[in-house]
């Protein structure tokens, strides 16, 4: 039977995976039907649809991933081992790299900038998200298949592909497998996680200043611009703080080397590391404009069956737009 720790821990992960699969599925479908509806597609909205996919994808790998930790039954065969933790790292550094790029758009649509080089990059910028997307995915498959040629070392593996426990000795201190795993996981986000803070930083760094020279104004459409300003400040802030403590988690659970000893690190660390893709897929919604309208007619429209009531064929039109 599993430790009280790791029951609370493994229920609380599945209520963030089911948040986080409702909260990314939203994204994914309402940007993809107003794309087939309007013919064309905004790149913030083209980078909403990679993040949002990649961490779908990811939120299901967190779950198998808790299951392999205490039911070894599930990945007998080394071979389905070793695709299960390459597929959960592409994914997982293709989202970090996504969600970056996300910030480095807004970074540069709204800094106002005066150098060439940074000027060139603001009007070329749409044409260079989908390099970048693409980019992203081939960085994302050079730190995470390198997986496919390590052997899992809580299995002693037989020449057919059988896995079963090592009985004779329990992994309790460092190997090169573990060491591998950490290389990989550390160069595939430390680049997006460095690029993603400086870019964050500028943003805060110009939103805030342009929220001080605005507050010499009494006009109450400046008032609300400010407003924005602040809640975009708020959300890159809880992105930042999700994007860390997800980072510093992940790393905890490659260091955890025995489970009988680190039962708790292991519990904390997976319930920290599931919040950040579920909890900033409700930020993004709760930011963005034209997904907290769907959202908010999806509730109404809703609430309006429970209650047995028809809603209006404006509201209709709303919540499927």
């Amino acid at each position: 039977m599993l430790p009280p720790v790791l029951i609370i821990s493994i229920s609380i992960v599945a209520i963030e995976v089911v948040v986080g699969l409702i909260g990314n599925g939203f994204i994914t479908t309402v940007n993809i039907i107003n794309w087939i509806k309007s013919k064309k597609i905004s790149s913030a909205d083209m980078i909403l649809i990679f993040l949002s996919t990649s961490r779908f994808i990811l939120q299901v790998t967190v779950l198998m991933h808790i299951h392999s930790l205490y039911f070894t039954d599930v990945f007998k065969l080394a071979l389905v081992y070793k695709v299960f933790g390459a597929v959960r790292m592409f994914v997982n550094h293709a989202s970090l790299w996504f969600s970056t790029w996300l910030h480095v758009l807004y970074c540069v649509k709204i800094i106002n900038v005066s150098q060439w080089l940074l000027l060139q990059i603001k009007l070329r910028i749409a044409g260079m998200v989908p390099w970048l997307l693409l980019g992203s995915l081939v960085m994302s498959s050079v730190t995470s298949l390198p997986l496919l040629w390590t052997t899992p070392s809580t299995y002693l593996c037989s020449s057919t592909g059988n896995c079963r426990e090592n009985s004779t000795a329990h992994i309790t201190d460092w190997d090169s497998s573990h060491l591998y795993l950490l290389l990989l996981y550390f160069v595939g986000c430390f680049f997006p996680l460095v690029l993603s803070m400086v870019t964050s930083a500028l943003l805060i760094t110009s939103l805030w200043k342009h929220r001080k020279n605005m507050q010499c104004y009494a006009d109450t459409s400046r008032n609300a611009l400010i407003d924005v300003h602040l809640t975009t400040i708020k959300s890159i802030i809880s992105f930042l703080i999700l994007y860390l403590s997800s980072f510093v988690a992940q790393i905890l659970l490659i260091l955890s080397t025995s489970q009988s000893k680190d039962i708790v690190k292991v519990a904390v660390s997976l319930v920290v590391a599931g919040a950040y893709p579920s909890m900033h897929s409700i930020i993004l919604i709760v930011v963005n404009s034209k997904l907290k309208l769907v959202f908010r007619n999806l509730c109404q429209h809703f609430k309006c069956h429970l209650e047995n009531i028809s809603p209006s064929p404006k509201l209709e039109r709303n919540a499927l737009q």
